[in-house]
């Protein structure tokens, strides 16, 4: 099942027939059930009148046996057919919100990331479930209202074959009924996206308060979050019940006319039979057919009125996730330099030096991080987040470049570089599934957690690597989850890795033992370290400074400032070597 395009050029509108039509496997067949359904109800009056004409009014029992019995058949025929049809078709609209919802994640969890409001979680979360149901809800358009147009169009011809200005009436009055439908429907589709926006904004909020509520319990700002919190919800409130009032003033209106016009419909044919231009079998007939299109023309509105109004108002919002562009777009650097690997990403960092020359705020960094090598950046606040950003691919550098293995960073093949931000977030689940995902298996994950110093707090639990570590990680303390996230980079075994302040929640014994282990399970792999912690920048190999913007633009000191550390934690420091940089 293929999802429509979502290029520059789509609209809501023609995304949503789209959808309906991706799913024509299931629709097809629905359809035909729907329609068998329906003009086996819009028989039952027909069957009826013919019945009375001659076999009550011929007084002839072998003709009402015979005319009871093709109802009954009539009956078990429609009942199966809405059963099968019914069945099929929300088979449909299941698969299609799957894939839909499929497409949706995808483009969430894109390691490219997303610009937009999309990146709350709340909103992502509320396009995924609720605007992608009602965008598949519409499938539902291409079974059910084709049946209903089936009984219409029967039921208009069978009314001109008896009286031709009923049929005519029915002919005439049911296009003009769609049409109204569709121009009143503006209201609700305006009131409807404006609903499912204020809704995720105020599930955005939500999850950015659960996620940060000991740090703003801790800053007591805990009631001007909740009051900020309660406007959000009373606008999604508003919002809702102005959709439903707009949603209640369609609906009712619909129902009114469509039951005026039939009532019009019975009240002239009942003339009719009066004057003797109708048989009382006619009559009947008239009168249930009446009758039994309230329901088409009744479900016409619905369907036209409400579902796809909701359907085009979801789908534009759907659509902003899918064509939400990335901060960072790969593959638009220029072409690698002569000789660089164009293939797969190597297995260890030998073949993978990161060649650093950006500005970054007031202050630049210039120096090569050669392969194989751990390197230090003694760096924090939003000088780190920048270059966090520009080395994760979620931002490009304002000022300079990054190249990696002779390339453009946005032109490295995917899985050279991991970057483990500070802030990680843990997954519902066990300390090991969180750390053996990807390519990490159990025998890696778990000598990753003893070099991230898991043992320790892991021995003390009695479920082990098998703890349950709860929704966002949250069972286990700051400390904890740390190591916990750093012990799933490591599992990695990334040929290039990036970690971001990893241990400021652990204790100083603990920080100093995970900085031993880290050379060795990273030795023949390329790794730089963000972080001002002493025992991470004496565990590395050499540590990069920063140095003053203007001062370098000026035709400063080009190095960087590089200072080389001997290969342990306790080794002497010795001045660098090499025409990089200078002591500190």
């Amino acid at each position: 099942m293929e999802l429509p395009p979502t290029g520059p050029e789509q609209t809501p509108r023609r995304f949503t027939i789209g959808v309906i039509l991706s799913a024509k496997r299931y629709t097809l067949p629905a359809a035909g059930l729907i329609v068998l359904w329906q003009l086996g109800e819009a028989l039952v009056p027909v069957l009826m009148g013919v019945a009375i004409d001659r076999a009550i009014g011929g007084a002839d029992p072998v003709e009402l046996v015979l005319w009871v019995g093709v109802l009954v058949v009539n009956y078990l025929v429609f009942m199966v057919s809405f059963q099968l049809g019914s069945r099929i078709g929300l088979l449909g609209m299941q698969s299609v919100q799957h894939r839909l919802r499929t497409a949706v994640s995808e483009r969430l969890l894109d390691p490219g990331g997303l610009q937009g409001a999309a990146r709350l979680p709340g909103v992502g979360l509320s396009v995924a479930s609720s605007d992608v149901s009602r965008l598949a809800t519409a499938v539902a358009i291409a079974v059910y209202p084709l049946g209903e147009f089936a009984a219409i169009i029967f039921g208009g011809a069978v009314l001109f074959t008896l009286s031709w200005p009923l049929g005519l009436a029915v002919f005439v009055g049911a296009p003009a009924m769609i049409l109204l439908i569709d121009r009143a429907g503006g209201t609700l589709r305006r009131r409807s996206g404006r609903e499912q926006a204020l809704a995720a904004s105020a599930a955005g909020k939500a999850a950015d308060l659960m996620a940060g509520y000991r740090i703003v319990t801790g800053l007591g700002a805990g009631p001007e979050a909740a009051a900020r919190y309660r406007r959000s919800s009373r606008d999604a409130l508003q919002a809702t019940l102005h959709a439903k009032s707009a949603q209640g003033v369609l609906l009712g209106s619909m129902n009114a006319a469509t039951g005026v016009f039939l009532a019009a419909i019975t009240l002239t044919a009942g003339w009719q039979a009066l004057s003797g231009s109708l048989s009382v079998g006619a009559l009947i007939t008239v009168v249930g057919l009446a009758q039994f299109l309230v329901g088409p023309m009744t479900m016409v509105a619905t369907n036209f009125g409400t579902i796809w109004a909701a359907a085009t108002a979801s789908a534009e919002r759907v659509l902003d996730v899918l064509r939400s562009p990335r901060p960072h777009e790969r593959g638009t650097g220029t072409a690698p330099a002569e000789g660089a690997d164009t293939g797969d990403p190597p297995e260890h960092g030998l073949d993978c030096e990161l060649d650093l020359d950006l500005t970054l705020g007031s202050a630049a960094l210039h120096g090569r991080v050669g392969p194989g090598e751990c390197v230090a950046v003694p760096v924090d606040g939003a000088q780190a987040a920048e270059l966090v950003a520009v080395l994760s691919g979620r931002a490009e550098p304002g000022t300079g470049r990054v190249h990696l293995a002779g390339r453009p960073l946005a032109d490295a093949p995917p899985g050279t570089l991991l970057v483990a931000p500070h802030a990680a977030d843990l997954f519902d689940g066990t300390v090991l599934e969180n750390v053996a995902i990807g390519d990490a298996g159990t025998d890696r994950a778990r000598a990753a957690l003893d070099d991230a110093g898991c043992a320790e707090f892991l021995q003390a639990m009695p479920d082990g690597v098998h703890t349950a570590v709860g929704e966002s990680g949250r069972r286990l303390s700051g400390g904890q989850r740390q190591r916990v996230a750093l012990a799933r980079a490591l599992a990695q075994d990334a040929p290039v890795l990036v970690l971001h302040d990893p241990t400021t929640a652990v204790d100083s014994v603990t920080e100093q033992a995970v900085a031993a282990r880290l050379r060795d399970c990273r030795q023949g792999r390329t790794t730089l370290l963000l972080t001002r912690s002493p025992a991470l920048l004496a565990a590395a190999d050499r540590v990069l400074d920063l140095v003053d913007a203007h001062t370098d633009a000026d035709g400063g000191d080009e190095s960087g400032g590089v200072d080389s550390y001997a290969g342990a934690p306790g080794s002497a420091v010795t001045a660098p070597t090499t025409a990089q940089g200078g002591t500190r």
